[in-house]
């Protein structure tokens, strides 16, 4: 078995997740009730599975699917604001072959990355509760056993938990004081590099709190702890 054929067979599992009944009702309401530009769309309104190179040492770990993005679209940070911004910078990096991403089929591919979420559902207000993410915690264990990387981007401070938890459940000894969320925060937690940055939100990249620069730094960093070659 490959690992590619392994994520397939976990991902077909995956869409059909029903464990999480706030998540349920909200992602179906949200992709009946559609927004008004996307009226004619059919939406995806299912679990949105992970996505890229199943061979990555590096995997760049997000919140949640928006709901007019990842929800409508069925790929993470794909047809939003958020995905404008990361996947054009996984471009600028030479890991995307585009700068776009605007639905499933539009031809991109990702070399030597991997992209997944910490709730695979979209949330109401775009907040998981603590109980939610602990429950995608079985995907995320799964995928991640699959996957092997060796650094994780972890955008935002539910992502960086949502990793330590999974490393904890796993054996790893997390360290004490226990790693605590921050942009450009670092720590290896076994043998994989926990990187943090702040989330890809339009609010975060809109008001500047998050740049191009700020971003392209944090991804050069994350490479460089999953190929083990300076940035």
């Amino acid at each position: 078995m490959t690992a590619s054929s392994d994520l397939a067979k976990m991902n077909a599992r995956l869409v059909r997740c029903t464990d999480c009944p706030r998540l349920v009702a909200w992602r179906e309401e949200v992709a009946r009730t559609k927004r008004r530009k996307y009226i004619d769309e059919r939406y995806w309104g299912k679990p949105v599975p992970g996505f890229g190179d199943p061979e990555a040492p590096l995997v760049i770990l997000g919140l949640a699917p928006g709901a007019h993005g990842g929800n409508r679209t069925g790929r993470a940070f794909t047809g939003d604001r958020s995905g404008d911004f990361l996947y054009a910078a996984l471009h600028r990096a030479g890991l995307a072959n585009q700068s776009t991403s605007t639905h499933r089929n539009d031809g991109l591919v990702l070399r030597g990355v991997y992209i997944t979420l910490a709730a695979r559902c979209v949330p109401p207000d775009n907040r998981p509760t603590p109980d939610e993410v602990l429950q995608c915690g079985s995907w995320l264990d799964r995928e991640l056993a699959i996957l092997r990387p060796r650094a994780i981007l972890a955008l935002g401070a539910v992502a960086w938990d949502a990793y330590v938890a999974h490393a904890q459940r796993h054996g790893v000894e997390i360290p004490r004081p226990r790693p605590r969320f921050a942009h450009g925060a670092t720590t290896d937690l076994g043998s994989v590099t926990l990187l943090g940055c702040y989330h890809v939100s339009q609010q975060n990249t809109q008001t500047g709190r998050l740049t191009e620069a700020m971003f392209d730094h944090e991804l050069r960093q994350a490479i460089a702890a999953a190929t083990r070659l300076p940035p």
